[in-house]
């Protein structure tokens, strides 16, 4: 396991800017008015910035769901009980669930991982990389110790390893737990030094006193810890402001979103681009980005979500959303529609006309 000297210590290359700028000229070579295609030119040239090549591998893709319970829904803060984990991530090791359905269409392998769901039992189809049964109720104490976050962390930078050497070239995210639009509420509030209230929405579905409740437990969790609210360390690029990243996310956060977190940085050290699903696996991007600054370069965000503070985390991370959609279904779903857009447009990029094929002059950029 890295320790946490060995992961904040990580280096970040930038992506290729030769090849960024090479793909672009030949986005500007096809038959179009420049840059007629908008943002998503540009997202093939991330790509292929990221993977350092002109010709980036889109075919070979997966998304990875983190399954993990949260102690903290004791407290009542979603409608649904903590059992649902388990029943779901069931359905994703079979191929049954909303995820695999949207996969199947997509294109995207689907690789569900137990990272800490709170049960004995070893699922099938479900990779095995608990690290806890389920989190602490943060209300109470904090959700894991430092080594439990450590651990989840590098369970997301190995995965990604492992699916490099595989020749995977594009990984979107998703998660699956009851109670982690809580666990996410809260940590993205300390990120981004807002009141709480601002970021914490209705979940999967709960109604007015249900979302009063989750509001209060928040803000109560979070003034319980005193040194989370000091905020000024985040905004310092060191050991400190990175320490108490770590902190927010031990105290408040979740093991899927470590978990995710460890992706995303994982992302970064072996040149493959992750996918930002909505508002969990977008507050997991900008731990990571925190912790290690540059990991976002490698980061594409696909949708804008319904939970606000889905929106608020990619606007602090500079990136924007493909889709917009009011998605809120989980699982990675909203990741996995993107999939088909990269595919029209890539196929669009290598196959459409070119101005030399009709013998007409090119647009020139002034």
């Amino acid at each position: 396991m890295r320790m946490q000297k060995d992961i904040i210590n990580i280096k970040i290359n930038r992506p290729s800017a030769a090849i960024y700028n090479s793909v672009k000229s030949s986005w500007d070579h096809i038959s179009k008015p420049l840059d007629g295609l908008g943002d998503f030119e540009e997202l093939i040239c991330r790509i292929a910035a990221i993977q350092e090549t002109e010709t980036p591998v889109i075919l070979k893709r997966a998304a990875v769901i983190y399954c993990a319970d949260n102690g903290i829904v004791k407290e009542g803060i979603s409608q649904s009980s903590k059992d649902i984990t388990l029943s779901v991530a069931k359905a994703l090791g079979s191929g049954i669930s909303s995820a695999c359905t949207l996969a199947g269409h997509a294109g995207v392998e689907i690789i569900p991982v137990d990272v800490g769901i709170d049960c004995e039992e070893k699922i099938p189809g479900v990779r095995d990389m608990k690290v806890s049964k389920g989190t602490r109720n943060f209300l109470k104490e904090p959700a894991m110790t430092l080594e439990e976050t450590l651990r989840a962390i590098d369970c997301g930078i190995n995965l990604v390893k492992e699916l490099s050497e595989q020749g995977y070239g594009i990984i979107s995210t998703g998660e699956m737990g009851i109670g982690n639009t809580t666990t996410s509420a809260a940590v993205l509030a300390c990120l981004l030094q807002i009141d709480s209230d601002t970021v914490t929405g209705r979940g999967a579905g709960l109604d007015d006193d249900g979302l009063s409740r989750k509001r209060q437990v928040i803000k109560t969790a979070i003034n319980k810890y005193p040194d989370r609210n000091n905020f000024g360390e985040l905004e310092r690029d060191d050991d400190t402001g990175k320490h108490s990243v770590l902190e927010i996310l031990r105290t408040l956060g979740g093991l899927d979103i470590a978990a995710l977190t460890g992706t995303f940085i994982g992302g970064a050290i072996y040149h493959i681009p992750i996918v930002i699903d909505g508002l969990i696996s977008a507050t997991a991007a900008l731990i990571a980005e925190r912790l290690i600054p540059g990991v976002k370069d490698y980061m594409i965000a696909s949708h804008a979500g319904r939970e606000s503070g889905c929106l608020l985390a990619l606007q602090e991370l500079g990136l924007r959303p493909y889709i917009e959609g009011n998605m809120a279904l989980g699982e990675g779903t909203g990741a996995l529609m993107l999939f088909p857009l990269i595919d029209m447009v890539f196929d669009f990029y290598k196959n459409a006309a070119k101005f030399s094929d009709y013998e007409i002059d090119e647009y020139k950029r002034f």
